[in-house]
């Protein structure tokens, strides 16, 4: 019970490929082509050599047949490109199937129209925040929406309410007029009824500042819908692991077997959380993180360098992480879905996601399903194994253990 185990996700760093594309779309254009990591290396060469060491540049040429410049090492760790089959290309869906449970249904979005949502929601939601309507009720980019309505929402005390095209319903209300603890559990009393339609999650928004100077706080909190069967964070529960959860995880996996929680204003708190934890976790335990500025930064707000600086930037962090592993520690970094900032529109794209990891190699584990990953890090851990998936870990007789 020694070994370790640690899953990284890097929200929306897909890798292309993705052979069910053409069924997601950007507004009327489907995903077919997109390709984050392959497309931002092509305007912006990439340095990682930590991540590429293991097989990053690797993946990308498996998934998608694109070399990515830069990114050309010869892989030392275990490498592979993953595919979904959960009907969506969202947050929950992504790190779910990871985690060994595939959604079992097709969401429910609310239509691209004015309003968007239907009346008796809209009615719910007068209700359970006290004031007379709402604002916006329809699609919008959260800051685009707030800089647009935040002055009604302080001269009325109503909520900013939007969807986008992921399944999901927002709620930004000001932190000093509305209240943050007004927000929240205007969030949590809405979410079951939310829930019971298939929408994954109900974002509370906050925000501070005045006219011109509306900005977002750190102290977005989601309410997500419960995955439908046991994840690895379960499965290691019941086996008596200590598990972390850094970041998102807490809200994406409904707080279910997590001993421990680690939050930070941003990815940079993270990543001293993930650092520590490489250090520090106790033996045998299950640690789970989401680095989420990828996404919410720079791919729904299509910025190729700001999203080519982030992942240099988290690289060096990877190489941190990883010199402070321990032998007989697996870690694996992949990604959620994608989010090709050079793609129309502003949503996530259909993309397969790498597999890197760390403990052993080097191996080439090829085309794996998402819930392989999860099935692999509890075959490591040598706990009960999800109900979907397979490990890929290979033998280690015939194949050395990555340390360094």
């Amino acid at each position: 019970m020694k070994g370790r185990a640690f899953l990284i996700v890097m929200d929306s760093v897909g890798i292309g490929g993705a052979p069910d594309a053409d069924r997601f779309r950007n507004g009327d254009i489907p995903d077919t082509g997109a390709n984050t990591l392959g497309h931002i290396a092509a305007a912006c060469p990439l340095r990682m050599p930590h991540l590429d060491g293991l097989g990053l540049g690797a993946a990308v040429r498996l998934a998608s047949g694109l070399s990515v410049p830069g990114l050309e090492a010869q892989p030392r760790g275990l490498w592979g490109a993953a595919t979904e089959s959960s009907p969506g290309k969202d947050t929950p869906s992504g790190h779910w199937e990871l985690a060994g449970v595939p959604v079992p249904w097709d969401w429910h979005f609310f239509p691209d129209a004015a309003p968007a949502f239907p009346p008796g929601l809209t009615a719910l939601i007068c209700r359970l925040a006290g004031t007379d309507g709402i604002l916006g009720n329809c699609h919008a980019s959260g800051t685009e929406i707030i800089e647009r309505l935040g002055v009604e929402h302080l001269r009325t005390g109503w909520p900013i309410c939007y969807t986008s095209a992921d399944s999901v319903l927002q709620i930004a209300a000001h932190e000093g007029v509305f209240g943050l603890d007004r927000l929240l559990r205007l969030c949590a009393d809405l979410a079951p009824t939310v829930h019971a339609m298939r929408v994954g999650r109900v974002i509370a928004r906050p925000f501070t500042g005045g006219p011109g100077s509306f900005a977002r706080t750190p102290n977005r909190r989601d309410f997500a819908i419960a995955p439908p069967g046991n994840t690895i964070l379960d499965l290691a529960a019941a086996g008596a692991r200590v598990t972390h959860a850094i970041g998102k995880i807490g809200d994406i996996f409904s707080h279910r077997g997590i001993s421990h929680l680690h939050k930070g204003r941003s990815d940079a708190d993270l990543a001293d959380h993930l650092i520590r934890l490489g250090a520090d976790a106790e033996p045998g335990s299950l640690t789970l993180a989401n680095f989420v500025e990828f996404d919410t930064n720079y791919g729904h707000r299509r910025d190729v360098e700001g999203y080519a600086a982030a992942l240099e930037w988290f690289d060096g962090v990877a190489g941190r992480f990883m010199a402070a592993l321990r032998a007989g520690d697996l870690a694996i970094f992949t990604a959620d879905h994608g989010n090709d900032p050079t793609w129309t529109g502003t949503d996530h794209t259909r993309e397969r996601v790498p597999v890197l990891g760390w403990g052993y190699g080097p191996c080439a584990v090829g085309h794996v399903a998402c819930a392989d990953v999860g099935a692999s890090i509890c075959a490591h851990l040598g706990i009960a194994l999800p109900a979907f998936g397979a490990s890929f870990l290979p033998d280690l007789r015939r194949h050395g253990a990555l340390i360094a």
